[in-house]
């Protein structure tokens, strides 16, 4: 996922993220931004987030859980 942000986002620090806390309230991430990060993890990954599920990647954490089983049946 850091991988994607530095992608999407260059000019962001993301050394020192913390997994907890919403990446909005630490990255100047808009919602082009974000949709950036979903079409990325589609393209890369193939996986599909509804946009219900949005709220699901609010956090690195989150991102972890939501991710990780979707990623392991690729």
């Amino acid at each position: 996922m850091i991988d994607i942000i530095n992608t999407i986002a260059p000019d962001e620090e993301t050394d020192d993220l913390k997994h907890d806390v919403r990446l909005r309230d630490q990255l100047d991430l808009d919602s082009m931004d974000f949709l950036d990060i979903v079409m990325e993890l589609r393209k890369r990954y193939g996986i599909e987030v509804p946009e219900e599920d949005y709220p699901k990647l609010a956090s690195l954490d989150s991102c972890v859980e939501y991710l990780g089983p979707k990623l392991a049946d690729k």
